[in-house]
């Protein structure tokens, strides 16, 4: 290999990996292990290959379990993993022998998609996982190890009209170049047959792909991996080394542009119209505020992008805005109609006889020069991994500007990738998504215990989730628990004092820039004091009501601009935590119990006002949630025992227990369901009502 010097000034662009082989880990593996160690060594390093892209393969022997000879059985990553982070069961297994044979079959490149459905007949031992689409590739070349990458530097080079002449220049011939071809049956034939012709090649460029190559060993393979994309990430640091990117800056970043990317996401996610809502994910990072702010970003944007990983995630063009325009929601919304009018007439144009038909015509990328990159799609993660993906596009689109022109996909190749049968019929493959997949919400107390409870069980059902309470402590830790139960994409936290205007102000816009919007609210932060009207103190009142009442009325007053967003979506939800002291009378707590009764009647306000904007608003009433309660673990528990005249230990639990015509303990868990019930579609048509959680407490029958 003809290797380049490093460069390593951080301004530049492509990071040059280098080998994190370990020969005493390797030692202890089988050959398959040895080939999920390479593969998880190259998928999680991002400088290698992107998340869910590139795949790996070795020949390997085996015993063939019904005629108990040996035979040689391809390992090769099967479809939609990701080679960083897949376990053994993520390969498929077929048997070598039989892939050869299917060229039998093969009668030119019509045939690709015919080809596909042969390939669950060479599965080897019952394996059930689906076999990639790039099985070809591996199978048709005789090597032992075969790697598929496509890092951002290799990708610079397969996308550029320079591309060719710079990968000869780098590798001498050691490296070959075949242009573009979708990928499939007649890809690998062409790889295998050009290998054949040109024996001294050690890998293949493959134009608008990646690259992929080969060796003996897995070791051997994994560090030819590596150094190619070394010499191919120093050879474009190079050319760009001290000139400026995309011709110049011509916007400057924003000071500002959190703030208004908070500001402008549920704004476009409002306008964003389909069968499915749609999650946001904001990046500002140095590639994004670079490429949005320079010369040629108009002219570059434009194109889409180039390699088919990168297409599928972002679709055929982002949405650029006008900074000076970001407040006009008339211009937002002209814009998004427009894109979405471009994209029907795409499909119009490209589409074939038995194509499927269209999908989500909204744009996934919208970018703001000064600002940065926004991504929407169904779920957060998606999100996050189209923003990724674009990030990795624009690193792609300056250094394939460095050696020449840089070549988009082709409008029809691209839709014909977009709209695959095979990509369809995966598509169609995919689980129902869970009820509140899409919705965003946002949970007042979320560390406490009907809080975090009610955040969890809307995180089970899909919603992404900010935790707002004024312990940083506790709504970190609580935060950390869900992030390992549920992931890490779905769950935020926000430092919250519902007292504070300005910090229930800064919590909603978490949820704006962090997810895009709102699309329900659990108002639950709360405190509860006892005494005799005698001995309530002013600051006792007030206090109640601070957290209570104008708690309640701050945090909604923050979320009724970005749950009024919603309407064309299906409308919003706001649940408030009440009590049965709401509608009841307590001994002993009057600041409380009329505080939550103001509460209550707030939402039957809001539920008045919120009804012509699609927001619906009800309440629900606990009584004595004492397990898991922050609220009842201090000197409420004294004192409403006090009140009652019993010891404030089991006593106190049995005397709810008893008191409640079913006889039984209310939890946290019994009150999430409630929350569940009122924010979900399954109340679609309920606003203005409450719901005792209270085993049965006749004095709180509401009238």
């Amino acid at each position: 290999m003809n290797a380049q010097t490093t460069i390593t000034s951080a301004a530049l662009p492509f990071a040059v990996p280098s080998s994190r082989w370990d020969d005493s880990v390797a030692a202890t593996l089988s050959a398959a292990e040895l080939l999920l160690y390479r593969s998880n060594l190259l998928g999680s390093d991002l400088t290698v290959t992107n998340f869910g892209g590139g795949n790996t393969s070795a020949k390997l022997e085996a015993i063939d379990p019904l005629t108990g000879e040996k035979v040689e059985v391809l390992w090769v990553k099967g479809s939609g993993g990701d080679i960083g982070s897949m376990k053994l069961d993520g390969f498929s297994t077929l048997y070598q022998a039989k892939l050869l044979g299917l060229e039998a079959h093969y009668a030119g490149p019509d045939d690709d998609d015919k080809m596909v459905g042969f390939l669950p007949h060479c599965t080897f031992n019952l394996n059930g996982r689906a076999a990639s689409i790039d099985t070809p590739l591996h199978s048709l070349l005789p090597f032992a190890h075969v790697d598929h990458v496509h890092p951002d530097a290799i990708i610079a080079l397969a996308a550029s009209s320079g591309g060719e002449a710079a990968t000869q220049e780098i590798w001498g011939g050691n490296i070959g170049w075949l242009p573009w071809k979708r990928p499939g049956y007649s890809l690998g034939v062409m790889l295998r047959d050009y290998v054949r012709a040109n024996p001294q090649v050690e890998g293949v460029m493959l134009a608008g792909h990646g690259i992929i190559c080969w060796a003996d060993s897995a070791k051997a393979c994994y560090e030819h991996t590596v150094q190619l994309i070394a010499d191919a990430a120093n050879y474009l640091n190079g050319k760009l080394e001290g000139k400026p990117a995309f011709g110049g800056q011509k916007v400057a970043p924003n000071p500002d542009r959190t703030a208004i990317a908070a500001d402008l996401m549920p704004r476009l996610r409002g306008f964003m119209t389909g069968a499915r809502l749609k999650l946001g994910h904001f990046s500002d990072d140095a590639e994004a505020l670079e490429f949005t702010g320079s010369a040629d970003f108009e002219r570059l944007a434009a194109l889409g992008t180039s390699c088919p990983d990168h297409f599928l995630r972002t679709k055929i063009a982002p949405l650029p805005l006008d900074p000076a325009r970001l407040q006009d929601d008339a211009y937002l919304e002209a814009q998004i109609s427009a894109y979405r009018q471009m994209y029907l007439a795409y499909y119009e144009r490209c589409k074939r006889g038995n194509s499927p038909a269209v999908r989500d015509s909204n744009p996934v990328v919208v970018l703001v020069p000064g600002v940065g990159r926004i991504t929407f799609a169904t779920d957060k993660t998606t999100a996050r991994l189209a923003g990724e993906f674009y990030g990795n596009a624009i690193n792609v689109m300056r250094g394939a500007e460095a050696i020449g022109d840089y070549i988009a996909l082709d409008e029809q190749e691209a839709f014909d990738i977009e709209y695959w049968l095979l990509e369809e019929a995966k598509l169609q493959r995919m689980p129902a998504p869970k009820p509140l997949v899409g919705k965003i919400a946002l949970v007042t107390g979320g560390a406490g215990g009907i809080g975090a409870a009610s955040a969890a069980r809307l995180l089970k059902d899909g919603a992404c989730v900010v935790l707002a309470d004024r312990d940083a402590d506790s709504v970190e830790d609580v935060r950390a628990g869900f992030a390992r139960q549920f992931g890490k994409d779905v769950v935020r936290a926000a430092v919250c004092d519902v007292t504070d205007e300005a910090q229930v102000r800064a919590a909603f816009d978490v949820a704006a820039r962090e997810f895009g919007g709102l699309d329900i609210l659990v108002a639950n932060a709360g405190i509860a004091s006892s005494a005799p009207i005698e001995e309530t103190t002013v600051e006792l009142w007030n206090r109640n009501y601070d957290v209570l009442a104008q708690g309640y009325f701050l945090t909604s007053r923050s979320a009724w601009p970005l749950l009024k967003r919603m309407k064309a979506q299906g409308g919003s939800s706001v649940v408030f935590i009440g009590s049965k002291n709401g509608v009841a009378a307590a001994t002993n707590a009057s600041a409380y119990a009329s505080a939550k009764a103001a509460a209550n009647h707030l939402a039957r306000c809001l539920a008045l006002e919120g009804a012509p904007h699609g927001i619906r608003v009800n309440v629900v009433n606990p009584d004595a949630v004492i397990k898991g309660s922050r609220i009842w673990d201090g000197d409420w528990r004294k004192e409403r025992a006090g009140a009652h005249g019993i010891d404030s230990g089991e006593e106190l639990e049995e005397h709810y227990r008893k008191r409640s015509m079913l006889g039984r303990d209310v939890l946290p868990e019994d009150i999430a369901e409630a929350v569940y019930f009122l924010a979900s579609d399954m109340s679609a048509k309920s606003t203005g009502n409450m719901i005792n959680v209270d085993a049965g407490n006749a004095q709180a029958f509401t009238r």
